[in-house]
C-alpha cells in the first residue's frame, strides 16, 4: 500500500507554505545550552504543541522540573498522540526542537531568520532538527486537509534539550515503560528517529547504528594569577606546557587512540565487513567536499575512511580554554588556570563505564611522570552508549521501500552506521524492546552545528513525502 497520489501532490503544491512553517520554527531562538534563552526554548515547546493540536494531535506538555543544580526550568517534552485503532501499527516518532548556539554565523542574514537562496535554506536548526520536525507536521496537515485517515497510529516525542544532554529524558522513558498499559509508549510497534543526515549529497541512507560518546574535561592549575612570561618564564611550572604534553599522549596523528586498553577491546573487521564498507556509495571526493577541498584525509581508500567514521572508536581534542578566549592582542602571559575538552566516540564493546578509568588513570599517571608542581583534575562530563540495530527488520524494509518510491530505484538507500552519537536510540531500543530506525532528511553538506547550517528545499519537500510514504509502508509491512 503506497501513499495516495493526492498526498504527494498536496506536499508538492504547498512548498511555499511549508517553507513558511519552517521559517516560523527557525525564528525561535531555542538554544538549549544558553540559560538566558531558556524561556524561548520553553515557548518553542508551547508553540510546537499548539501546532500539533491544530492538526488533530492530542498533546501533553510534560514538565521535567528544574535542571540539576540550578533554578532553570527544563523545557517540556512535547508528547503527541494521534490514532488509537488497535488494528493498525503504532509508530513512535522522535525529534527535537532545541538548537545549538549560532556564534560566528557566516550567513547573509540573522541565523534565526531562514534565508532561502534557490534550493538552499540557511538558518540555525534548519536541518538539525526543525526541518525534520516540521516535515512531520506537513504530513499531518496534508492528511487532515485531504481528509485522509493516517495508515498508522503515531506517538510523537519532541524534546527541547537534545543539544544539552537530554536531562530527564531517559528517566521519563523508563518511568513510562514501567506504567505498562497506562504509559505513553504502550502499544508502540517501532521507533523512527529523524535527527541525522545522508552520508553524501547524492544518495539517501538508512542508519542502523550510532557511536557512543564519553566527554572529558582536564583542568590544570598553576600560580595564583596569570604571570608575565618575560619575568617568570623558565622560573615556574607552566600549566599550558603540561597540558600540551598530556594531550599529545591521548591520540596519534593517524587517529589511533593511545590510551592503553581502549583500541585493544575492539575486534578487527572481518573480510565480510570490509567488503560491505567497500560497496557503500562513498568517494574520496565526498570527504574533500565536506572539508572545503582541503586534502586532509587519513586515507585515500573510501572503505578505510568509512570504518574510521563508523566501525572504529575515535578521540578528538576540542580545545583549550585559557589565555586566548578573546582576540585582544598578542598576549605574553603564562595562564594560571587552563581547561581542555576532549571526547571519545565509542563502538561496541566500549562503554563510558569501561573507558572512564582507562582515561583518567592514564592521564594522572602521565602527569606524575612530568614531575610538575601544578595541580591536575580530570572530569568525566557525560556520554552515551553505542548502538547497533537490526537492519533486516520490517521497520527498515518499510523505510527502504519508501525511499525508493520517492527518490527512485536507482537511488536505493545505503545502510550506514552514524559516526555521531544519539544516546536516545539505545534507550528506546532497550526500554521499549522495539526496533529503532534512523530516517534522515538532510544531506551530508548541511553543516549541522556549523556557522552556516542549511537544508535543501528539495530534501525538505521530498523528505516530507518520504515520511508520509514510510507510514504507508509500515502499515503494509509483514510482521
Amino acid at each position: 500500500m503506497a501513499a495516495p497520489s493526492s498526498f504527494n501532490d498536496y506536499v508538492n503544491n504547498h512548498t511555499a507554505a511549508f517553507i513558511d512553517r519552517l521559517k516560523i520554527a527557525v525564528s525561535y531562538k531555542s538554544v538549549s545550552g544558553d540559560s538566558e534563552l531558556r524561556p524561548i526554548v520553553i515557548e518553542t515547546g508551547r508553540w510546537l504543541g499548539t501546532q500539533l493540536e491544530s492538526l488533530g494531535v492530542t498533546v501533553k506538555l510534560h514538565d521535567l522540573g528544574k535542571q540539576k543544580d540550578t533554578d532553570l526550568q527544563l523545557p517540556y517534552l512535547v508528547l503527541g498522540s494521534i490514532g488509537a485503532d488497535t488494528s493498525k501499527k503504532t509508530v513512535l516518532v522522535y525529534g527535537h526542537y532545541d538548537v545549538m548556539p549560532a556564534t560566528g554565523w557566516r550567513g547573509s542574514s540573522d541565523p534565526f531568520t531562514l534565508d532561502v537562496e534557490g534550493d538552499e535554506m540557511y538558518g540555525r536548526g534548519s536541518t538539525d532538527d526543525k526541518g525534520p520536525v516540521m516535515g512531520w507536521l506537513n504530513v499531518l496537515e496534508a492528511h487532515k486537509n485531504l481528509e485522509l485517515s493516517l495508515p498508522v497510529n503515531i506517538r510523537f516525542l519532541f524534546e527541547g534539550m537534545e543539544e544539552a544532554g537530554s536531562p530527564g529524558l531517559d528517566k521519563f522513558i523508563g518511568d513510562e515503560v514501567q506504567k505498562g498499559a497506562t504509559g505513553f509508549f504502550h502499544g508502540v510497534d517501532c521507533v523512527c528517529i529523524t535527527d541525522n543526515y545522508w552520508l553524501t549529497t547524492r544518495r539517501p541512507v538508512l542508519t542502523y547504528g550510532v557511536r557512543g560518546i564519553a566527554y572529558f574535561t582536564m583542568d590544570i592549575t598553576g600560580a595564583k594569577d596569570d604571570m608575565h612570561s618575560g619575568l617568570y618564564g623558565r622560573m615556574i611550572h607552566e600549566p599550558m606546557t603540561d597540558m600540551v604534553k598530556l594531550l599529545s599522549k591521548l591520540v596519534e596523528t593517524t587517529g589511533v587512540i593511545t590510551v592503553p586498553g581502549v583500541e585493544d577491546q575492539v575486534p578487527p573487521p572481518t573480510d565480510e565487513e570490509r567488503e560491505y564498507y567497500r560497496l557503500v556509495d562513498y568517494r574520496l571526493s565526498d570527504l574533500r567536499n565536506d572539508t572545503g577541498g582541503r586534502q586532509v584525509e587519513l586515507s585515500e581508500e573510501p572503505a578505510d575512511l568509512l570504518m574510521g567514521r563508523m566501525r572504529f572508536p575515535s578521540l578528538s581534542i576540542h580545545g583549550i580554554r585559557g589565555t586566548f578566549d578573546t582576540n585582544d592582542g598578542l598576549k605574553t602571559i603564562i595562564p594560571a588556570n587552563i581547561s581542555a575538552r576532549f571526547s571519545l566516540r565509542l563502538v561496541e564493546p566500549l562503554t563510558p563505564d569501561n573507558v572512564i578509568p582507562l582515561v583518567t588513570e592514564f592521564l594522572y599517571a602521565e602527569f606524575a611522570k612530568l614531575n610538575s608542581k601544578n595541580q591536575i583534575k580530570v572530569n568525566y562530563e557525560g556520554g552515551g552508549l553505542p548502538w547497533v540495530g537490526d537492519r533486516s527488520h520490517w521497520n527498515y524494509q518499510a523505510a527502504d521501500a519508501a525511499t525508493k518510491v520517492v527518490w527512485g530505484n536507482s537511488l536505493y538507500p545505503n545502510y550506514v552506521r552514524e559516526g555521531g552519537s544519539i544516546p536516545v536510540t539505545l534507550t528506546f531500543s532497550e526500554q521499549l524492546g522495539k526496533n529503532v530506525l534512523l530516517l534522515p532528511m538532510g544531506q551530508s553538506d548541511d553543516g549541522a552545528h556549523s556557522t552556516l547550517e542549511k537544508l535543501n528545499v528539495s530534501n525538505y519537500i521530498k523528505g516530507t513525502i518520504v515520511f508520509g510514504e514510510y507510514l504507508y509502508q509500515v502499515a503494509n509491512a509483514q510482521t
